[in-house]
């Protein structure tokens, strides 16, 4: 491990980093070595009043909502401020989050800082008034005018697995419309949060609460305020899907506008007719970051037809996975964030095994590893997808293998799911592919190894995968309002 790493303990409110008014604390744990890295503000009440205020009148009283300019170059500093600060945000990522290190060179660190340079292209190009011409209304003609104008007060609540990410995924567009924003980072990754909130006082030239960063280690309190106070008007979250139905629940007497990204069971389709030699060792990378992602396409589907052919490659594929202490830059899948996680994925394990499916490799703590929150990579065969395993989010780096019979089938399997986020498939026809693709219920689908993941892509799901969507002119939008305004045809 390295050098111990430092990070910004204090939060960031009203243009001020400050800690807690009640002065407590608490620990900041790094998962991999389950050592103390450092200390952080808990903020509660008051810290969240103080928040939120500074938000709304940052917001109804500076010309930030309709500076598209200012607003241009407060982006640019904040994106060249965290570029010259990368190196010790990398180490903060991996010491906190148990980040791999070579993560850090894309969505862990480096490529979502570079993502801000769209936001700022957006503000030059995007059509912020539209004429729509004349119009006869009972003999009047007017010309109708559309205006987009930022939503107002932002609260971004973001989680531990890609924190740096999602947050910016937030804050780049919610400011860029025009918002004022309060974050509110998971309490198991808060420097990533509290970093931001220092460049922004130490690099741009945000005024006093158009951005803050409130940090608690109790997140259902501060979650709670923000999502039922009246001055907010609009909640952006990301996490699991039981806690963006409780933040709807809490938004929904003040009609609030509410993004929620929630949970997902992605199933990955590789088709009979499919090079299974170059597309069953992808599938490991639903241990990537030990499993720790949304779109992980968890559910593997093979056709019955060459199923026991599949299994050997990936067993073959998992006894090559190379885990253990994230700063080594082989290892593509470092610990869970802390215990609770890591018991979870474990009762995960036990109950697949409880309901019959095969447990055909790991499924256990590593004997190898003397601390540190692991599970190693884990294989089930033989499952059935009504199985626990196969319908909840486990959140960690396993794997279910489902046996289907044709291509309908495989569409049934992989619709039959309460989420909608994600999903893949494969084939040695790109049309086959895309027709099976089409027929998939989810927001986003990957063919023969395509990515669809980047700035100007709309990412978000269906059914209970959430609501809305981030990034892309979709994801941009949503921190924007519509006024149609009418005027009289000269």
């Amino acid at each position: 491990m390295p050098d111990a790493v430092h990070g910004e303990s204090r939060m960031y409110i009203d243009g001020q980093l400050v800690d807690a008014n009640s002065g407590k604390q608490f620990p900041n744990i790094n998962p991999a070595t389950e050592e103390i890295i450092g200390q952080v503000a808990d903020g509660g009440r008051e810290e969240t009043e103080r928040a939120i205020a500074a938000a709304r009148r940052a917001f109804d009283e500076t010309s930030w909502s309709h500076n598209h300019k200012f607003r241009k170059k407060c982006l640019e500093q904040l994106r060249e401020g965290l570029t010259k600060e990368k190196e010790l945000l990398r180490q903060q990522v991996i010491a906190e989050a148990g980040a791999p290190l070579q993560l850090t060179y894309g969505p862990q660190c480096d490529s979502v800082i570079n993502d801000l340079g769209w936001v700022t292209s957006m503000l030059e190009s995007y059509p912020w008034e539209q004429n729509l011409g004349t119009h006869n209304f009972f003999g009047l003609k007017s010309d109708r005018l559309v205006w987009k104008e930022a939503a107002g007060v932002v609260a971004a609540i973001t989680p531990w697995n890609y924190p740096l990410q999602i947050e910016l995924a937030k804050i780049g567009p919610a400011l860029g419309a025009g918002c004022s924003v309060i974050l509110k980072p998971a309490p198991d990754t808060p420097w990533c949060g509290t970093f931001l909130g220092r460049i922004a006082q130490e690099h741009t030239d945000i005024p006093p609460g158009v951005f803050n960063v409130i940090t608690s280690s109790d997140p259902a309190e501060m979650g709670t305020l923000l999502a039922e106070d009246p001055r907010v008007d609009l909640i952006s979250f990301t996490g699991s899907t039981t806690v963006g139905a409780q933040i709807m629940a809490k938004a929904a007497p003040g009609i609030k506008k509410v993004f929620l990204e929630l949970g997902g069971k992605s199933a990955n389709i590789i088709l009979d007719d499919a090079d299974f030699d170059r597309v069953i060792p992808s599938a490991t990378m639903v241990c990537i970051h030990a499993g720790q992602g949304c779109a992980m396409q968890t559910r593997l589907l093979l056709p019955r037809s060459r199923y026991s052919e599949g299994v050997e490659k990936l067993i073959d594929a998992f006894e090559n996975i190379k885990y253990g202490d994230p700063t080594d830059v082989q290892n593509s899948m470092g610990p869970l964030i802390n215990a609770t996680q890591q018991n979870r994925v474990l009762r995960y394990i036990e109950k697949g095994k409880q309901e019959g499916a095969t447990l055909a490799f790991g499924g256990g703590i590593p004997k190898h590893l003397e601390c540190g929150y692991f599970v190693e990579p884990t294989l089930f065969t033989d499952v059935d997808n009504s199985m626990t395993i196969a319908r909840e989010e486990i959140f960690g780096p396993v794997l279910c293998v489902i046996p289907y019979e044709d291509d309908d089938d495989a569409v049934r399997i992989a619709n039959d799911s309460i989420y909608g986020l994600s999903g893949a498939v494969n084939s040695a026809s790109q049309e086959r592919a895309l027709a099976v693709a089409h027929r998939l219920r989810t927001g986003t689908i990957g063919v023969n190894g395509g990515m669809w993941f980047s700035p100007d892509a709309p990412f978000g799901g269906y059914k209970q995968s959430g609501v809305g969507r981030e990034m892309g002119v979709q994801g941009f939008e949503e921190y924007l309002e519509t006024k149609v305004v009418g005027i009289p045809t000269p």
